[in-house]
């Protein structure tokens, strides 16, 4: 639920030093084609393929663009993608998307735990507008989940590719934890600190980093 990107999004300025943007985007990420992928359009590709069976086009339809939970600048310049992860980003269609990852990618989230709970879940989707067709990259049933889980993979995908941080994702159970802890501004900085967040993009340093 937003609710939950909402309340961990609340926290941040308590949490972290440098710039924070809600529903942003950076430019290379709206609408990515062959250009915007550079080194890792031969994966990209072969994870529409696998998803849609579907040749992907090297210029983005116009239709094509997308927000990010939240966006941050730290203090050194550098960007990095912060995404909530609620039960509809784990799927059969996020399961396919993860298993096409290269194996030395750099992530700031555990990918085997994403792909545990994807596959748990796959075949329990939910219907409805969730799983609606998104034409012209997503036709037919199931679009909405195809579109998601590839957009996931992007945003996972190319931020290094363009000199930013490793994406970083805390999953719905997480947030709920973060939330429910007796100090939830300290509990997000720990998290985020083993994520991968810089110690300069903390307030905080967590201990022992």
């Amino acid at each position: 639920m937003k609710k939950l990107q909402d309340a961990v999004t609340a926290l941040l300025p308590a949490v972290v030093a440098g710039r924070i943007e809600s529903e942003a985007c950076p430019a290379w990420l709206r609408r990515p084609g062959r250009a915007e992928c550079a080194g890792r359009w031969e994966t990209v590709s072969a994870v529409y393929r696998a998803l849609t069976g579907l040749v992907l086009p090297e210029l983005a339809p116009e239709r094509e663009w997308r927000r990010l939970d939240v966006v941050l600048t730290h203090p050194d310049g550098r960007g990095q993608i912060l995404e909530v992860d609620e039960k509809q980003h784990f799927t059969g269609a996020r399961a396919v998307t993860l298993e096409h990852y290269p194996a030395a990618v750099a992530l700031g989230f555990d990918a085997a735990h994403w792909l545990a709970r994807s596959r748990a879940l796959a075949g329990r989707e939910p219907g409805g507008g969730y799983a609606r067709p998104r034409p012209p990259l997503f036709p037919g049933d199931g679009g909405r989940h195809r579109q998601r889980a590839f957009r996931d993979a992007l945003a996972d995908l190319l931020p290094t590719e363009h000199g930013w941080l490793p994406t970083v994702r805390i999953s719905d159970t997480e947030a709920v934890a973060v939330l429910a802890a007796p100090d939830p501004a300290a509990s997000l900085g720990r998290l985020l600190g083993a994520r991968g967040l810089p110690d300069h993009g903390l307030r905080t340093a967590p201990a022992g980093r």
